[in-house]
């Protein structure tokens, strides 16, 4: 942060913003949203006072929640707000928005999506979106161009496709969908816009981000039929593959795009290879293309890159390759007997592995043969299949039970506990079908004996705090090991 304070253009002088007092600068700091408020605090220091000051926090408080007052006296304002804002994004509390309603089909959700205020979810073959208002669906829509059961589903920004037309549509995203069907379709405003096909059989899996630069990018699929193929989504018109690239002798199970270059896709079949394709190569040789191959243990669990490195999680580790020597670099986690979910936060430097009736939390920076989580997260009587990992929380939940568990990603304490069942049901039921968590938002499948129940809380506007709040069970944590603590 500078000393010297920015000088400002006038008429009689060179003037500074320590000419101006302070409530001049916070009657300017009334227009700024907290984004702007934060970066203007690491200019200089005179805006960083003001930035701090209880006059500015006290009016972000009341736009944020404007039924809920400030307590008088310490802790500030600011921390106030901070800490308000931590506790929602921690789910930490007992009286969200709920709604709760069947879909269509009596058939569980199999993927479930959260789009800004639309929730997507993926029954069969068929595809419903859910416009929420407050505490009420608003809009219902009913997607049916595929012909068999949805395999994967992602949420790309639509300014990286051909669908791009004018800066209004910037926070638009578009669906894209694979299917046993053998297609792949790209869909916005409520139809099918593109539908790709070539593949010889049901199509696996989609890669997690688009290859490619700005106006060029690419999307990667893999199949039953052992191919990697490269679909156009940036230019309208292209229906087949780009490129087909052969080598795996299993079908296709996880695609992801290498974080320090992103013409390099990591691919993963079902007999645990790996492969690393530079999609930037000029020739179409499959051969040529593959620039590294390395193989691991066990069946893949999920694959996921970040700098060089590919984490590879299968069985009942998770390993490190170093993506520029397709070498092992380091084991991260040991989660016996079986792995059967994963999710990492590098700006943490954390990941956690979802197994039986517990999930743990392991430090990345750890270079150990035999690794040790750094804290225990109990799920007791399930499998950890359903994970979602963000810097305020871990969500874990699975198939046997019908609680999810939130804990504090900082700390490992057992921040909440959800029942997902109907309000009202006492029945030991099935555990869930599909889970998704977006911020103060989560929304459940399964749960039920409808089996096509949904279930979606919003904690963005609570006041009861969870009963759990104090509670530190439900964790086992080793405070000196926990990076950022």
């Amino acid at each position: 942060m500078a000393d010297r304070p920015p000088q400002l253009a006038g008429h009689g002088g060179q003037r500074t913003l320590a000419d101006i007092d302070a409530d001049s600068l916070a009657h300017c700091f009334g227009f700024l949203a907290i984004r702007d408020v934060a970066n203007l605090a690491m200019t200089c220091k005179p805006l960083c006072r003001v930035a701090y000051s209880d006059s500015v926090w006290n009016r972000l408080f009341r736009e944020q929640w404007p039924h809920l007052s400030v307590s008088s006296g310490a802790p500030g304002v600011r921390e106030q707000y901070l800490a308000r804002h931590m506790a929602l994004h921690q789910l930490k509390f007992d009286d969200p928005s709920e709604i709760y309603f069947n879909t269509t089909y009596s058939i569980p959700a199999s993927h479930i999506l959260l789009d800004r205020n639309a929730i997507l979810l993926a029954q069969g073959s068929s595809i419903q979106r859910f416009q929420v208002n407050s505490s009420e669906i608003k809009d219902q829509e009913l997607w049916t161009a595929h012909g068999a059961r949805i395999t994967c589903m992602r949420l790309f920004p639509i300014e990286e496709t051909s669908l791009f037309r004018n800066v209004m549509q910037y926070e638009d995203n578009v669906l894209v969908t694979s299917s046993s069907d053998r297609t792949i379709r790209l869909w916005w405003k409520g139809r099918s816009q593109r539908c790709f096909r070539g593949h010889n059989g049901p199509v696996t899996t989609l890669a997690d981000t688009l290859l490619g630069n700005s106006g060029s990018k690419v999307l990667a699929s893999g199949g039953e039929d052992c191919t990697v193929r490269l679909w156009s989504v940036g230019a309208s018109g292209k229906q087949h593959p780009l490129l087909t690239y052969h080598g795996h002798e299993k079908p296709l199970s996880f695609l992801t795009v290498a974080r320090h270059r992103t013409s390099l896709l990591v691919s993963i079949s079902r007999d645990s290879r790996v492969r690393v394709w530079d999609t930037s190569a000029s020739s179409s040789s499959s051969l040529s293309s593959c620039v590294g191959m390395t193989s691991v243990s066990g069946s893949p669990v999920a694959l996921k890159c970040y700098d060089t490195l590919c984490y590879v999680a299968a069985g009942a580790s998770v390993t490190a390759i170093d993506l520029r020597t397709m070498r092992k670099a380091f084991t991260v986690a040991l989660h016996g007997p079986k792995l059967y979910s994963f999710e990492m936060l590098p700006s943490k430097w954390l990941i956690c592995s979802g197994g039986q009736d517990k999930a743990l939390l392991w430090d990345i920076r750890k270079n150990q043969e035999n690794p040790e989580p750094v804290a225990e997260l109990e799920l007791n009587h399930n499998r950890v299949t359903f994970l979602h990992m963000d810097p305020y929380k871990v969500v874990a939940g699975g198939p046997f039970g019908y609680k999810v568990n939130v804990w504090e990603t900082s700390t490992g304490c057992l921040a909440n506990s959800l029942d997902c069942r109907v309000l009202g049901e006492t029945e030991e039921l099935a555990g869930l079908s599909a889970m998704a968590v977006d911020g103060c938002r989560i929304v459940t499948g399964g749960c039920s004996e409808v089996p096509g129940f949904v279930y979606y809380r919003d904690f963005s506007n609570c006041y009861v705090p969870s009963s759990l709040v104090d509670d530190n069970s439900g964790s086992k944590f080793w405070e000196s090991d926990l990076p950022g603590v």
